[in-house]
């Protein structure tokens, strides 16, 4: 906690260091050379700047776009996709904050989602901080100088997140835009074989033992050999399911091995999670069991629109009635962000049957 404590300090003093002697010179850029891109840290957040970046380079081809990421994530972007350089950040490493320090003189900085990060932009003197309105408590956009609202009728969050540059959207996503980033040898199951994904963030998103037993019979009877996976310290979600019967992969993968993984993979069943935006990267078919979560947000969208991924979900389920997003009211958005002290059971996950499964796959 100390060392964290540390880190913020030193982000908000040079912040404001650099604001009150920059304060004459801010001006938006006509033709920025070098754009960072703060995303919040988890995986699929930072999967989601994918149609920014997209968005960046048809706008400002020639431009040098860097972007934090959690030092984990960092491997998905070795082939450099869209050209952006992958820069590792961890608020507790002093090195990696040493070295965004030392990244100084970017044109513009664009934060999707959690505001508190454009007080890193100021830090390394961006000259100018684009990020969404509404934010709370307010301290956290002070920062800003340019404030877009969200839109004010249904999207998925992708193309929202594009929305922080101006122009018309991105081509929409083809797997070649991505190349295969390099990773160390594992064993990949030979065959026709589908990937069950049974982790998720949230006890609230897990899908019940007995379906997924259901679900891992149905395609094996289709041909497919079933190999599970989850991500470290779920183990015990697939012993409990399978019982060591059949070949586990949980929290034995990086990131790059997933990837391989599911590039070789027939199919991907998995829950509302990192993963299973890592998939739309992929370009693996795709069936994402969507409870709490929101299926228009964080589904395929217009920007993975070809993408052969498909949302399962129980339309209009009548908990899921949350209208917050990144802390801000949005009277479009249905979702659920309860914890399991509010709610013992995720009825909306219980609701999916696994003939629904069956049905969606592409």
């Amino acid at each position: 906690m100390s060392s964290r404590v540390h880190a913020r300090t030193r982000v908000l003093l040079r912040a404001a260091r650099h604001r009150v002697a920059d304060r004459q010179r801010r001006a938006p850029p006509a033709d920025p050379r070098r754009i960072l891109v703060v995303p919040t840290a988890l995986l699929g957040d930072t999967l989601f700047t994918t149609p920014l970046l997209a968005k960046l380079r048809e706008r400002h081809p020639g431009a040098e776009v860097t972007m934090t990421v959690r030092p984990a994530i960092v491997p998905l972007y070795a082939a450099r996709p869209y050209g952006v350089r992958a820069l590792a950040y961890e608020l507790r490493s002093a090195g990696t904050l040493d070295a965004i320090f030392a990244q100084e003189d970017f044109d513009l900085a664009l934060v999707p989602g959690d505001n508190r990060h454009s007080w890193l932009a100021a830090a390394v003197d961006a000259r100018w901080i684009v990020a969404f309105a509404g934010d709370r408590p307010a301290p956290k956009s002070w920062m800003v100088d340019e404030l877009r609202p969200y839109r004010a009728t249904p999207a998925a969050w992708g193309d929202m997140v594009a929305d922080l540059v101006d122009g018309p959207p991105p081509r929409p996503y083809r797997p070649a835009d991505w190349p295969a980033p390099p990773c160390a040898p594992f064993a990949q199951p030979g065959g026709g074989y589908a990937v069950l994904h049974v982790g998720a963030g949230s006890p609230l998103r897990l899908w019940q033992p007995e379906k997924w037993r259901a679900l891992a019979e149905a395609l094996e009877q289709r041909r497919l050999q079933v190999v599970w996976s989850a991500g470290a310290g779920e183990e015990g979600l697939v012993e409990e399911i399978d019982g060591g019967r059949r070949r586990s992969y949980a929290g034995k993968l990086d990131l790059a091995q997933m990837w391989h993984l599911l590039a070789g993979a027939a199919l991907l069943i998995t829950l509302d999670t990192g993963i299973a935006h890592l998939a739309k990267v992929v370009g693996v078919p795709t069936v994402t069991l969507y409870g709490p979560g929101s299926a228009q947000l964080f589904g395929r969208g217009e920007f993975w629109r070809d993408a052969p991924f498909r949302e399962v979900t129980v339309p209009d389920f009548p908990c899921r009635d949350q209208q917050i997003l990144f802390k801000r009211r949005v009277e479009w958005v249905r979702r659920c962000q309860r914890s399991i002290s509010e709610c013992p059971a995720p009825r909306c996950m219980h609701a999916i049957s696994v003939e629904d499964v069956l049905r969606a796959i592409p």
